[in-house]
């Protein structure tokens, strides 16, 4: 499919071609059929996304300071690799669209597959032939609304934000300031309301097609003496700006024109600096209005599907949209006739010419049309071939696997995966990087093509079944991770899972059950002879690996082999200074992200385990209490582990500290020597067993840990880490929250 994105970076526009987007349960897939430019705010992204680094950071003083603060806490190097990574992830452009549902998610009620509805969302209702979108961003258009007017309905769900925040009432006369397409929709709704309108633009054309479509008065000059006279000398009962400029001059011209106890709302990007004198001997109202309006930038509604009840929160930014469209089927409000400019998809980067200036036309309101497509082009279009080798079609790559043969397939493409595990494989000539997939067209089409895969894909099923790839690497959220794992292995593909293995005791038994219960070794050895494993270089048994990259640092290589010798049992002081993450992000969800000593601290009970050589039998563990709503108590806890040889290592795993100390830090005791390892640069050790000693550049794992994934591939041994470790490390995690809530000792 086409989609059109730019680079955050360059501000570089571009009609991609990227796979159809995969179809979530809570959601549906929508083949769009016109997409509506919103000028003021795309113009804006576009700008702004072509200014050097020092002008996007003087357009944005408040976000520089969000980066040094976070410097402040998580370090310079860090902050600014993620940075980078950010300005170098290309964005979807578009949020308002219409057209016809293509697929839907099983947990979707209220609509069907053929319903026409109109989308809302940025990075959802993109400018791209299909979208995915989430069900409380969509709602079913009324009989008779064409797809074109119905594709401004998010944008003008915005104007009717700010008219919500207005709350005038019938017979109050109202001054809009700006004209353009926000502002003109405003007057439509205001006169619907039974509100007497008068607009100013600095632009006369703008004015007359405010009065043409039914305001009371528009003045291009003399705003002050015109409300004067508009309002009888009382000041109107409410301003609305949505004009867009640096300017403070709209705020200041709203407290003179506005009558004693008004209301200013500002819904456009305008200077907020304000004038006291007025606002202050006026005791005015002054309100911010949020975008499409109440949901907007809560994942939990926008994409959880969690609404919110109707008797406290009456107008939602889906009721919004769905107000609107009832104001187009009734004619009140005509989108009609705001657009000037009509293009095709595969013209549309001569909109953008047109936003730019580089076609020198008056514009306001510009559509994007989409061609119907025939049936069957949404599943064709869920693979496509970006790189030389690439056919596009897994059917036809079905040749046989030399032996030794690792070739890979892609699940997820984060940060993570993009900073880390990518570009340690791409060092490697003995891998092949074949299909990449993930849940976004977008992301899957341009990090393949920016990787060096062969396919970009969002339908992880075919990947799966593709003969031509025999390793799977899995890097997703942490709830599919199970999910996924098992599939591939069913598959009798080799996996590679990031971290954790799972996130829910139920999760983990159906793994269990997979394998038996035994060793993966042992119960992939069943599989031998059957069409799963016959895809498996030379029949070998599947290699399931989890992304516990510490054990493999030479480090940990040296910790292992010096305490190998030891006649006592270890005693273990592991510290994480881990920093704070808030209650709101992903990872802290217990049903997503699984908890931070589920989804992180899971590493250093894994490093523990490896070290000493043993399986944990017991667990204890202690956390903070806090009242703060925004410290997560968990993620503050002493963890007491009990191992089979007698041996006790306690992991602290703070939130609470400061990065003017290192992050890591293990001290071990045994056989009356000691070994310290700071953050993975240096360690020391010293006592009756001899003394050892490793520095330099940080060294966590992530090569080796690759190193000997791949090469058990190859020469067809055995996971890295055995499935016992594996299962031992995860329920030891689910034992950690078991202890806590249940004050006691757990025996594993």
């Amino acid at each position: 499919m086409q989609q059109i994105i730019q680079s955050f970076k360059s501000g570089e526009l571009w009609l991609a071609d990227v796979p159809v987007p995969a179809c979530k349960s809570g959601g549906a897939v929508v083949q769009t059929r016109a997409s509506f430019v919103s000028a003021g705010t795309e113009r804006m992204l576009v700008d702004f996304a072509k200014k050097n680094m020092v002008g996007k950071a003087l357009a944005m003083p408040d976000q520089v300071n969000k980066v040094i603060r976070k410097m402040k806490t998580e370090g310079v190097f860090e902050t600014l690799e993620k940075v980078k990574a950010k300005l170098d992830q290309p964005i979807p452009l578009g949020y308002s669209c219409a057209g016809v549902i293509e697929e839907l998610g099983h947990s979707m009620r209220g609509f069907a597959v053929g319903d026409r509805v109109a989308c809302g969302g940025a990075g959802f209702a993109n400018h791209a032939d299909y979208n995915y979108v989430p069900k409380n961003l969509m709602v079913k258009i009324p009989e008779g609304v064409s797809f074109e007017d119905a594709s401004c309905a998010t944008v003008g769900s915005i104007a009717m934000q700010g008219v919500r925040q207005c709350d005038v009432r019938l017979g109050e006369q109202v001054c809009v300031m700006g004209l353009g397409l926000l502002g003109l929709l405003a007057v439509q709704m205001l006169r619907a309301s039974g509100c007497r309108v008068i607009g100013f633009d600095p632009n006369p054309q703008r004015c007359q097609d405010a009065l043409n479509l039914g305001a009371d008065a528009a003045v291009s000059a003399d705003l002050v003496a015109a409300c004067d006279q508009f309002s009888q000398g009382v000041g109107v009962d409410a301003v609305l700006i949505t004009a867009a400029t640096k300017s403070n001059e709209p705020v200041t011209v709203a407290g003179e024109i506005a009558r004693m106890k008004g209301k200013v709302v500002v819904t456009g990007l305008v200077g907020m600096d304000l004038p006291r004198d007025d606002y202050y001997k006026k005791e005015l109202d002054f309100k911010l209005s949020l975008s499409y309006g109440p949901g907007r930038y809560d994942s939990s509604y926008e994409e959880g599907g969690n609404d919110y009840p109707y008797g406290y929160v009456r107008w939602t930014e889906q009721r919004n949209i769905a107000a609107f469209l009832d104001l187009v089927a009734a004619g009140a409000v005509t989108p009609s006739k705001l657009v000037t400019h009509r293009f095709g998809i595969a013209d549309a980067l001569d909109a953008y010419d047109l936003l730019l200036g580089k076609t020198e036309e008056p514009y306001l309101g510009i559509v994007l049309n989409y061609d119907e497509k025939p049936a069957g082009a949404l599943a064709e279009g869920r693979r496509v071939a970006v790189g030389k080798s690439g056919s596009g079609d897994g059917a036809k790559n079905t040749g046989g696997l030399k032996s030794g043969e690792v070739n890979i397939g892609f699940i997820g493409a984060g940060n993570f995966t993009k900073a880390v595990l990518l570009p340690e494989l791409k060092k490697r000539i003995d891998v092949n990087l074949k299909t990449l997939c993930t849940a976004t067209g977008m992301n899957a089409g341009e990090t393949a093509k920016k990787e060096g895969f062969e396919i970009a894909s969002t339908d992880y099923e075919s990947m799966l079944s593709d003969a031509s790839i025999n390793t799977v690497f899995v890097t997703t959220q942490h709830n599919s991770h199970a999910k996924f794992v098992g599939e591939a292995l069913a598959a009798g593909k080799h996996v590679f899972v990031e971290k954790p293995l799972a996130i829910t005791r139920e999760q983990m038994e159906r793994l269990k059950v997979q394998v038996d219960g035994l060793s993966l070794s042992e119960s992939a050895a069943s599989l031998k002879g059957t069409a799963a494993a016959s895809d498996l270089n030379t029949g070998c048994t599947p290699v399931l690996m989890v992304g516990f990259n510490r054990r493999f640092s030479p480090h940990a290589t040296l910790l292992k082999d010096y305490f190998s010798k030891r006649k006592t049992p270890v005693f273990m002081s592991y510290r994480v200074n881990a920093g704070i993450i808030p209650p709101d992000v992903w990872i802290q969800d217990p049903a997503v992200g699984g908890g931070r000593i589920i989804g992180e601290g899971c590493h250093f009970i894994d490093f523990a385990s490896h070290v000493i050589g043993q399986n944990v039998v017991e667990v204890q563990a202690q956390c903070v209490t806090t009242d703060n709503a925004g410290l997560v108590a968990e993620d503050n806890v002493s963890i007491n582990l009990k191992y089979a040889d007698g041996s006790v290592a306690n992991i602290l795993y703070v939130a609470l500290g400061s990065t003017d100390i290192a992050k890591e830090r293990c001290e071990i005791f045994a056989n009356e020597s000691v070994a310290v390892m700071e953050d993975f640069c240096t360690t020391t050790c010293s006592g009756k067993l001899g003394k050892e000693k490793l520095t330099g550049k940080q060294a966590k794992g992530f090569a080796q840990e690759l190193d000997a994934f791949v090469e058990a591939i190859k020469e067809g041994k055995e996971s890295p880490i055995s499935w016992e470790s594996l299962v031992n490390t995860t329920e030891v995690s689910f034992a950690v929250h078991e202890a806590l809530q249940t004050k006691s000792t757990v025996v594993l």
